[in-house]
């Protein structure tokens, strides 16, 4: 489907110079001579190359749409990471770099979503909240207000976040996947 290119959004997937690119950030821009144009920061959903590029009223892009299915995620091996089609039980291994920071969330039996585009995985995307085990925190220091004082902790994962003070160690709590924050206590 083509667009106008300042039509472009965050988070459109677009084909540009040959590749697969998602729109990170946008910014119109309307200078006083000449015409409108869009600022747009891409980046390339294969190998996460980044670039800025204007695109002009007048210019058009395809947008592409990618195809959502659900998978399951079943193990990892080394830095590869397998998962299953829910509804053919066809497996697939992905690289772990693939989903960034929020591998280290990935746990077994793990629905999932992954975008595909002609049949090849591009992306994959976990709940945005997990629960997890607190195994380390910090004592509270006397003193500190309770307002806004957070303590480090280290998750079962192995991943340090900031919990309120009257959280301890043992305690499940729900995690924010992709910003890898605190949400609330688990029930």
């Amino acid at each position: 489907m083509k667009i106008s290119g300042v039509d472009i959004r965050p988070g459109n997937i677009i084909e540009y110079e040959g590749g697969l690119w998602r729109a990170v950030k946008i910014q119109h821009t309307q200078p006083g001579k000449g015409g409108a144009y869009m600022q747009v920061e891409l980046k390339n959903l294969v190998d996460g190359r980044k670039t800025n590029v204007r695109f002009r009223s007048s210019e058009t892009v395809e947008r592409v749409r990618l195809d959502t299915k659900d998978f399951q995620f079943l193990y990892a091996e080394g830095d590869m990471l397998t998962f299953m089609d829910k509804e053919t039980y066809e497996q697939v291994s992905l690289p772990q770099d693939l989903l960034g920071d929020a591998a280290a969330f990935l746990q077994d039996g793990m629905d999932v979503v992954m975008e595909l585009y002609e049949e090849k995985p591009l992306s994959v995307q976990l709940p945005d909240q997990v629960e997890a085990t607190i195994v380390e925190a910090d004592a509270v220091v006397k003193g500190q207000t309770a307002s806004s004082s957070y303590k480090p902790a280290v998750l079962d994962n192995g991943v340090r976040i900031l919990v309120p003070p009257h959280i301890a160690s043992g305690t499940r709590i729900v995690v924010d996947v992709y910003e890898q924050t605190y949400v609330r206590r688990a029930d």
